[in-house]
């Protein structure tokens, strides 16, 4: 007597996008989203110009700055400064290590 299988389910939207992008990436390589990313830039570039990045930069700073205030870039710049400053100093460690 053959056995019952469970029951199908629906699929989400999110594991259908997952499977969807894991199936193109295995069959065209993972540097296919690199380069289709840089085409889509290209054309948004040739399409609106350069001045569409600066225009679309300030509105998402502007909503930044009304959503965590002005002092947050200095937080974020803060981490982001030590972060390379840990950096320059692990390199520095690793090349002082080779001599």
């Amino acid at each position: 007597m053959a056995e019952k299988s469970a029951p199908k389910r629906e699929m989400s939207v999110r594991e259908a996008g997952k499977k969807g992008g894991d199936t193109v990436r295995d069959r065209y390589g993972s540097t296919f989203y690199e380069d289709i990313g840089r085409k889509g830039g290209k054309a948004t570039r040739d399409r609106h110009g350069v001045e569409f990045y600066e225009t679309i930069g300030q509105k998402g700073g502007k909503v930044v700055k009304e959503k965590y205030g002005s002092d947050f870039y200095e937080t974020i710049g803060h981490k982001g400064g030590q972060k390379v400053k840990k950096l320059i100093a692990e390199a520095k460690k690793r090349l002082g290590d080779k001599d």
